[in-house]
């Protein structure tokens, strides 16, 4: 294809995406009232955890500017969008690059979708169950008798970001098995970067969550080191198979 014919084809999946946000954000803003009480409800859970330690402090949840109230529907809204149209995107995605791509390639990319977007809400749904008690360590610092004021917006802002840090965590152990199965990455080199890789998640765990709690951070750390060691153990199983294949294989 020449290039015209590939910006083409990347501004129709493109639009097709796009679409599919659309639709899917219409449908949100339909239960917006719903979705809005999922979202508070970790800030929620985490006020009533720090009213049970410090009765006597007071945490308000307050918006700032006439059109803040509409804005906030609709970011949760398109978020939400977003997330339900995960596997049309993704589609797009696959169908943009698929032609670029050989066989082993293909098969890599295909199982890398069908494991990546599980994964996602999996460390989506992990996020979201422990923010309240992250949240709460945070309220916390705050100091006796003075109320803290909370912007939901902001605060919309920073949940959304640690759930994405947990969501993104979940793909380690399906990037590092597509890249063995491009034949980038052997089962034997994940083994010797093991202790390295430890090390790696604990650092990137105590850095991604700004909760500063030890329960959130090992939260994200032990699925993380987990991950790599099912993930090495997946690689060399895959290298044992390739090798076994080579040895039987006909020599000309």
């Amino acid at each position: 294809m020449s290039l015209v014919d590939h910006l083409r084809e990347f501004r129709y999946r493109f639009l097709v995406a796009l679409a599919a946000v659309v639709v899917t954000t219409g449908v949100a803003l339909v239960f917006q009232r719903y979705l809005l009480a999922a979202v508070l409800w970790p800030i929620h859970r985490a006020v009533a955890i720090f009213a049970a330690s410090r009765p006597d402090d007071h945490v308000e949840m307050v918006t700032q500017g006439i059109t803040a109230g509409f804005a906030l529907y609709f970011q949760v809204a398109f978020v939400v969008g977003l997330i339900a149209a995960c596997p049309m995107w993704s589609y797009q995605l696959w169908r943009f690059i698929v032609p670029a791509l050989g066989a082993r390639e293909k098969r890599a990319v295909r199982g890398f979708l069908a494991a990546a977007i599980p994964l996602f809400l999996g460390g989506v749904a992990a996020g979201y169950l422990l923010c309240p008690r992250g949240f709460a360590v945070l309220l916390s610092f705050n100091p006796p008798s003075v109320t803290n004021l909370n912007d939901v917006g902001t605060f919309l802002g920073f949940e959304l970001r640690l759930l994405l840090i947990f969501g993104l965590a979940f793909q380690l152990p399906v990037l590092l098995v597509s890249l063995n199965r491009l034949g980038l990455v052997t089962g034997a080199m994940l083994g010797r970067f093991r202790a390295v890789a430890v090390i790696l998640c604990g650092l990137f765990a105590a850095i991604a969550t700004p909760t500063t709690d030890a329960l959130t951070m090992l939260a994200l750390m032990v699925p993380m080191v987990a991950g790599y060691l099912v993930a090495e153990v997946l690689c060399r199983r895959h290298d044992r198979g390739t090798a076994a294949k080579r040895l039987m294989r006909p020599k000309v």
